[in-house]
C-alpha cells in the first residue's frame, strides 16, 4: 500500500480560519448574483419595461455591458494598486460597500431608467469586490489546496448565497404576490443585508500576506509601470496567454447565460414562477457538482474538467436556440415544450456553472506569482469582463438586426467552440506554464 502524497495530505487538512472566511464571502455575495443578476430583479425589471412599452432585453443587455466594460477598463490598474501593501483590502472594502449600498437604494426606485442605473452601479461594486476577492486566493491557501478552496467557495455560494436567501425570497413573493412591487423591494433589501452581514468575516480575518513594498508617493507611477511589465509577461508566456484567450471565449458564454436567462425566458412568455423554480434547481444541483469538480480536477486534471464543462454549455446553447426559435416560429403552441426545455437547461447549467468558474480561477492562481496576484488577476478579470461585454452586446445587436433573440443565443456556440479548441490544442504549452510557475513558487519558498 503506497504512502499518501503530499498533495493528498494537504487536501485532507481542515479549512483554516482564513480559508473559511474567504469562502464565506462567496456565501455573502452570491445572493446578488441570484436575486439581482439572474432571477427576481430581471423579471421585475422586465415587467416595469413592459408597462412602459420598452423591450427589456435590449436595455438590460446594454446595462450589463456598461457595468462589465467599466470594470474591464479599470481592472489592470486596480490589480496593480492592489498588490501594494494594505491596498488589496481597502479596494475590496470600497467596492463591496458600493455594491451593498447601491443595491439597498435601488429598492426605492420605480422607473425602469432608475432601476437600470441602480443595477449597473451595484453590479460594478459586485464585480470590483470579486476581482479583489479572487486575488486573495493566493493569500489564504497553498498552491496544492487552491482547487479545493476555490470549489468550496462556489459550493458555499450556491448553498448560502443563493439557495437559502433565494428560498426566502420566493416565499416572500408567493406570500405577497409574484407581481407585487413591494414584495420585490423587500427582496432587494434582503439581498443587500445578506451581502453586508456575511461579508464581516472576510473583512475581519483575511489579510494580504503577499505584497509589493512601495512609497505612497510612488504608488500610481509604479502601478502604471507594473501594468506594462505584467502585460508583456503574459503575452510572452504562450501558456498563460493561450489559457487567457480560451477563458475570454468560454467565460463570455457562461456570463451571458447567467445574465440573460430569465430575460430571454420572459421574452418567450414562459411562466415566471416556473422559471424561478427552475433556477432554484440550478442552485441546488450546483452545490454538489461544484465540490465534485474540485475533486475530479485532482484526478483528471483541471484543463480536462474545464473542457467537459464547455461541452455541456455547448449543448445548453443549442437547446436555448431551439427553444427560442420554436416559440418565435410556432407561437403559443410551442411554449409548453420550451418551458420543459428551460428546466432541462437549468439542470445542465447547474452541473457545470460553479465548477467551470471555480477551476478556472484556481488554475489561473497556480500560474501567477503570489506577490503580484492582484495584478495578474486584474488582467484575468479584464479578459473575463470584456468577454462579458461582448456576449450581451452580441445578443442585443443580433436581436435588434434580425428580430429574433434566438439568433443572439446561437452566437454563443461559436465562443464556446473557440474556447474549447484553444484549450485542446494549447494544452501542452498551458501545462508547461503551470509547471514552470510551480517550480518558481517552490524556489521562493
Amino acid at each position: 500500500m503506497g504512502m499518501p502524497t503530499q498533495t493528498g495530505m494537504q487536501n485532507k487538512i481542515r479549512f483554516t480560519k482564513k480559508e473559511k472566511s474567504w469562502i464565506l464571502y462567496d456565501w455573502a455575495n452570491s445572493v446578488f448574483a441570484t436575486n439581482m443578476m439572474a432571477a427576481i430583479f430581471p423579471i421585475y425589471f422586465g415587467s416595469v419595461c413592459e408597462a412602459a412599452g420598452v423591450d427589456n432585453v435590449v436595455p438590460w443587455s446594454y446595462g450589463t455591458s456598461i457595468a462589465t466594460f467599466t470594470i474591464a477598463v479599470l481592472a489592470p490598474f486596480l490589480g496593480a494598486i492592489g498588490d501594494y501593501k494594505g491596498m488589496k483590502k481597502k479596494l475590496f472594502t470600497v467596492f463591496a460597500a458600493l455594491g451593498i449600498l447601491t443595491t439597498f437604494v435601488t429598492a426605492f426606485f420605480n422607473s425602469w431608467q432608475l432601476l437600470l442605473v441602480g443595477y449597473v452601479v451595484s453590479y460594478i461594486g459586485f464585480l470590483g469586490s470579486c476581482l479583489m476577492y479572487d486575488s486573495f486566493l493566493t493569500d489564504v491557501t497553498t498552491h496544492q489546496r487552491m482547487d479545493k478552496v476555490s470549489s468550496w467557495g462556489y459550493a458555499m455560494g450556491y448553498i448560502g448565497g443563493s439557495t437559502i436567501p433565494f428560498l426566502i425570497s420566493i416565499g416572500i413573493l408567493l406570500t405577497m404576490g409574484m407581481d407585487n412591487p413591494q414584495a420585490v423591494k423587500i427582496v432587494i433589501l434582503l439581498t443587500s443585508l445578506w451581502w453586508a452581514v456575511f461579508s464581516i468575516p472576510m473583512l475581519r480575518n483575511v489579510k494580504q500576506e503577499h505584497y509589493v513594498e512601495t512609497p505612497p508617493s510612488q504608488l500610481v507611477k509604479n502601478a502604471l509601470s507594473n501594468i506594462r511589465t505584467t502585460f508583456l509577461s503574459i503575452v510572452g508566456n504562450k501558456g498563460i496567454f493561450l489559457f487567457m484567450l480560451a477563458y475570454f471565449c468560454y467565460i463570455d458564454g457562461v456570463n451571458t447565460v447567467i445574465n440573460l436567462s430569465t430575460s430571454y425566458g420572459q421574452k418567450l412568455n414562459l411562466d415566471t414562477t416556473s422559471m424561478i423554480l427552475a433556477l432554484l434547481v440550478t442552485q441546488v444541483v450546483a452545490v454538489p457538482c461544484s465540490i465534485l469538480f474540485g475533486r475530479l480536477s485532482e484526478r483528471l486534471g483541471s484543463l480536462r474538467m474545464i473542457r467537459i464543462a464547455i461541452g455541456v454549455y455547448f449543448v445548453v446553447c443549442l437547446v436555448g436556440f431551439y427553444m427560442g426559435w420554436n416559440v418565435e416560429t410556432n407561437g403559443d403552441s410551442a411554449i409548453q415544450l420550451s418551458q420543459t426545455l428551460f428546466w432541462i437547461m437549468a439542470f445542465l447549467v447547474g452541473t457545470v456553472q460553479g465548477g467551470i468558474q471555480a477551476i478556472s480561477r484556481s488554475y489561473f492562481g497556480k500560474l501567477v506569482p503570489p506577490s503580484r496576484s492582484s495584478e495578474y488577476f486584474g488582467f484575468y478579470d479584464i479578459f473575463g469582463k470584456f468577454a462579458a461585454v461582448l456576449g450581451p452586446l452580441f445578443v442585443a445587436v443580433f436581436s435588434t438586426l434580425t428580430g429574433h433573440d434566438s439568433i443572439g443565443v446561437l452566437s454563443l456556440v461559436a465562443l464556446f467552440l473557440v474556447g474549447f479548441l484553444l484549450l485542446a490544442f494549447g494544452r501542452k504549452k498551458i501545462d508547461a506554464a503551470q509547471q514552470a510557475a510551480m517550480a518558481e513558487r517552490d524556489s521562493e519558498n
